[in-house]
């Protein structure tokens, strides 16, 4: 009878960032302002990559689909964060719950493969310059990314598919300001080491997988950079990888050490920190990363301007 009635939980309760009053009004603005420079960053890059010719290239298709997932997945966790911080009842129904967690593992897991491509694309166009556009063809180019969300839709299901077996005696808390994995585990009253195991399989096989492919293709361009004979061209080189490398290095780092490690409840506020980093603050970071350092990009949102402020 105790199982059946864990079964039926509807719900779920978050324990939210924080329960100091005080902090919640701050909190609140911090992250909303996070979230709307999140949107405009993103959106607007989107749209200076495809109003601009000089950006119809490789780099830019995977930068405005990188920019597109961020706010995708930003979107799966933000909205409701914002709406529970300043609430006492930090609730979530059981569908809500799953279908959050789904999406949310979809485009993050997506995210890290598109990376990968992206690096793939910095070592085409450095090492085999003449062969760029052959290489990096538009079909090539979609294939890349139609595989990025494929990874991203098959961990999503099978992680999901898995949750579904667990059961919850209610009222379950989960201890985090979303739905992910780890604290679903601590709250559920059933046995939960099939889940930790694909979570810890699937989610090792992707870390490992694309954080390899990435440190191929840079250990190429280093070879490549290290023949190049002008200063100049070994400069220009490595401007069109610091962006990149400063993405991935900020969203595997942070990544790596909230599922990496065991779950367990007292590892589980060290996590948070590491949650808000990579899904609410990395989102912002991108497009900021990839304009700032951009010498395309500048020169793209200038001449828009211009041709603007002509009309």
């Amino acid at each position: 009878m105790a199982d059946e009635n864990c079964t039926e939980v509807t719900q779920f309760t978050f324990s939210g960032l924080t329960e100091h009053p005080q902090l919640k009004p701050i909190l609140f603005a911090l992250f909303l302002g996070t979230y709307v420079l999140t949107l405009v960053g993103n959106l607007g890059l989107i749209a200076l990559i495809r109003v601009s010719p000089q950006l119809h290239t490789p780099m830019y298709f995977f930068l405005r689909n990188l920019s597109f997932l961020d706010i995708c997945y930003s979107s799966t966790i933000s909205p409701k964060m914002l709406l529970d911080l300043p609430t006492k009842n930090k609730a979530i129904s059981f569908a809500g719950c799953l279908t959050q967690f789904y999406f949310y593992a979809v485009f993050a897991t997506a995210e890290i493969y598109l990376l990968t491509a992206m690096a793939y694309d910095r070592y085409v166009a450095i090492s085999k310059p003449l062969l760029y556009d052959f290489v990096m063809s538009p079909r090539i180019c979609m294939s890349l990314v139609t595989m990025s969300y494929l990874a991203g839709l098959l961990n999503a299901t099978v992680h999901t598919s898995a949750l579904l077996r667990l059961s919850f005696c209610g009222p379950p808390v989960i201890n985090n300001f979303y739905c992910d994995g780890p604290p679903l585990f601590v709250a559920a009253s059933t046995d939960v080491r099939l889940n930790e195991g694909l979570m810890f399989v699937f989610v090792d096989f992707n870390m490992v997988t694309t954080n390899l492919l990435i440190l191929t293709s840079y250990a190429c361009i280093l070879v490549a950079v290290g023949r190049m004979g002008s200063a100049a061209g070994r400069r220009k080189a490595c401007s069109t990888c610091t962006s990149h490398l400063a993405a991935v290095i900020i969203f595997y780092v942070s990544a790596t050490f909230n599922y990496m490690q065991p779950s367990s409840s007292n590892s589980l506020e060290s996590k948070k920190i590491a949650s808000i980093f990579y899904t609410i603050i990395v989102p912002m970071l991108n497009p900021m990363i990839y304009s700032l350092r951009n010498k395309e990009v500048k020169h793209a949102l200038t001449s828009f301007i211009r041709r603007k402020m002509h009309f």
